[in-house]
This record gives C-alpha cells, sequence and structure tokens, in this order.
C-alpha cells in the first residue's frame, strides 16, 4: 500500500498545542518529526512501564496462533511485536500508522526479531478510514494513539468494522486520575516534567541539527507540550466505554493500572453483527 508523497506539514500551533487540540495534518507533522525521539521519551516518561501496559492490552485482546490482528496508529510497532508473538505461528499482524517517520522506526525495529515469530507488517493508513475489509481481523486494538483521533466516534467505529463477529477491540490509553495524591503528582509530572524533558530533547536535537537534519527544538519541545494536554481533553474511562458502546461493541469492560493513570478497554464485537 503506498503512502500519500513525504510531506512535513505545518509547524505546530502553540496555542493548538496547549489545549491539546490539533488538526489530523499537523498531528501527522508532528509524529513524523519526533519519530526520532518518540521510544526514548515513552520510556523516560514512563520510567519503561509502557511496555508493561501493552503486554496487558495485547492479553486483553484474546488472539492466539494463527489470529490476525490490526495495530491502529501504530507509532513505532512495540503493540503490534507484542501482538505478533501471541499470534505466532501462523498468525498475521499488520500494524498501521499515518505518520510514514514513525512507520519506518517501526519497520527497522521490527526487522531483527525473525526467529520463530511472526514477523508484523507495516503500513500507511487513516485511522478514521481504514483501507481493510468488514470483519477481516479477529481483533484490533490502539495504544496511546486514540486521543490523537479528530473524530474519536469514527475511529471507534472503524475499529470496530474490521474485526469479525466474536472478536475484540482493545483501547490503550493514558488517563487522568481524580483521587489525590496522585491526581496532585499526575498534574506536576505531565504538566511541569513532561514539557521539560521536550525542551530537553530539543536542545539536544539543536546540538546534532546542522551534521544529521534533526527536527527544530521547537518542534519536540511542542510536541511534548500538546501531548500531556490530550490526555487532560481525552474522555474519562467510563465515558469512553459509553463510546465503545455506540461503536457498536458489547461486553466492554476497563481496568485502571499504574494507580489509574493507564486505562485499558476492551470490547466484543456482537456474534449477531450483520
Amino acid at each position: 500500500m503506498a503512502e500519500p508523497p513525504g510531506r512535513r506539514g505545518p509547524d505546530l500551533p502553540a496555542a493548538r498545542a496547549l489545549s491539546g487540540t490539533l488538526e489530523a495534518v499537523e498531528v501527522r507533522a508532528m509524529f513524523d518529526r519526533i519519530a526520532g525521539v518518540y521510544d526514548l521519551m515513552n520510556t523516560a516518561m514512563t520510567a519503561g512501564l509502557h511496555r508493561r501496559w501493552r503486554e496487558r492490552a495485547a492479553e486483553l485482546a484474546q488472539v492466539g496462533p494463527g489470529s490476525r490482528v490490526l495495530d491502529v496508529a501504530t507509532g513505532t510497532g512495540d503493540l503490534a511485536i507484542e501482538l505478533a508473538r501471541r499470534v505466532s505461528p501462523g498468525g498475521e499482524v499488520i500494524g498501521c500508522d499515518f505518520a510514514e517517520g514513525m512507520l519506518a522506526r517501526a519497520r527497522a525495529k521490527a526487522s531483527p526479531a525473525g526467529g520463530r515469530h511472526v514477523q508484523p507488517r507495516f503500513e500507511w493508513a487513516d485511522a478514521l478510514e481504514l483501507p481493510y475489509e468488514d470483519a477481516s481481523f479477529d481483533a484490533a486494538a490502539v495504544g496511546f494513539g486514540a486521543r490523537n483521533f479528530t473524530d474519536l466516534p469514527c475511529g471507534l467505529k472503524e475499529l470496530t468494522r474490521v474485526v469479525r463477529p466474536g472478536g475484540r477491540v482493545v483501547v490503550l490509553e493514558i488517563t487522568t486520575p481524580t483521587r489525590p495524591p496522585l491526581s496532585l503528582f499526575y498534574g506536576l509530572w505531565f504538566d511541569r516534567v513532561v514539557p521539560a524533558l521536550g525542551r530537553l530533547a530539543g536542545s539536544l536535537a539543536a546540538l546534532a541539527s546542522r551534521l544529521l537534519r534533526a527536527p527544530a527544538p521547537a518542534a519536540i519541545a511542542g510536541a511534548y507540550t500538546y501531548l500531556p494536554n490530550s490526555v487532560k481533553r481525552f474522555p474519562a474511562p467510563a465515558v469512553l466505554a459509553r463510546e465503545m458502546e455506540r461503536a457498536g461493541l458489547d461486553d466492554i469492560g476497563y481496568l485502571l493500572t499504574a494507580g489509574g493513570i493507564v486505562a485499558i478497554h476492551a470490547g466484543t464485537v456482537p456474534l449477531g453483527r450483520a
């Protein structure tokens, strides 16, 4: 599948970065620009726990050897790689994203895995208009990408559409705790520490920019202002569960982990779906 011609896209508007709301072309450009620091920043922001959260999400997908699974907004491919372990041997995993910079990282990361595990295939696709047939997957998942959907109900309906009756849809996302002391720590971490890490990453990129054509420091700093604010505007867990129900899913449940900072939702496509 061919992706659109490469474009850097517009710079990240400061006002919308603060609001946590961007247009699709701006989201795409942002992720293309931060692809080189994305994995490092994820590890720094979560103390490496994001790997365990993806494992839990893969468990809730309830797939096994021979299953066919879609990972939407795959980013650098960590969830797709985890799912590939679970569908081996004989299964198939497709990781799709609309930021080619992220897909390039995913392909490079997956290549050395090889061995007895299924090799994920990474390809360009828009989460709001997935180029896959109805009921063509045993499960679909999105990890830390749903809050970047410019139309969340549409994205959830697309995830549901491509999964067969009886299959699972899983959404892994950061959420906002409401009870102290965790809510106080969360506010400090995401309002102060994460943007500071973004500025630091931007400064380090500036040192290498002349030799490596690294993204501008402001692009990285702006991204890590937008990302925490995008969490704040994302629906609370109970509200997201209702949105998944409206998208056509049954048997919806969610678990909170990391003290309530991370929510993993899962629902089942009804057996009677036409």
